[in-house]
């Protein structure tokens, strides 16, 4: 059970950084993340967001520069 807490965790915060990403979130959902989300796990899903977002950046520029 705890482990499945856990994942569950890491989604909300892996979801949170995801709306920080696109800069659009409401204050009370903002305020609901903080109450409920652990720093550790915000710092993995913001590494793990940067490293999705460049990817998808570098093979769109790939995909632009190969025609």
């Amino acid at each position: 059970m705890t482990n499945e807490n856990e994942v569950m965790r890491f989604f909300k915060s892996m979801r949170a950084v995801m709306w920080g990403f696109l800069g659009v979130r409401k204050g009370s959902g903002q305020e609901e993340d903080m109450a409920s989300l652990t720093f550790v796990h915000v710092i993995i899903a913001g590494v793990v967001g940067v490293v999705i977002f460049m990817t998808i950046l570098l093979l769109v520029v790939k995909a632009v520069l190969a025609k």
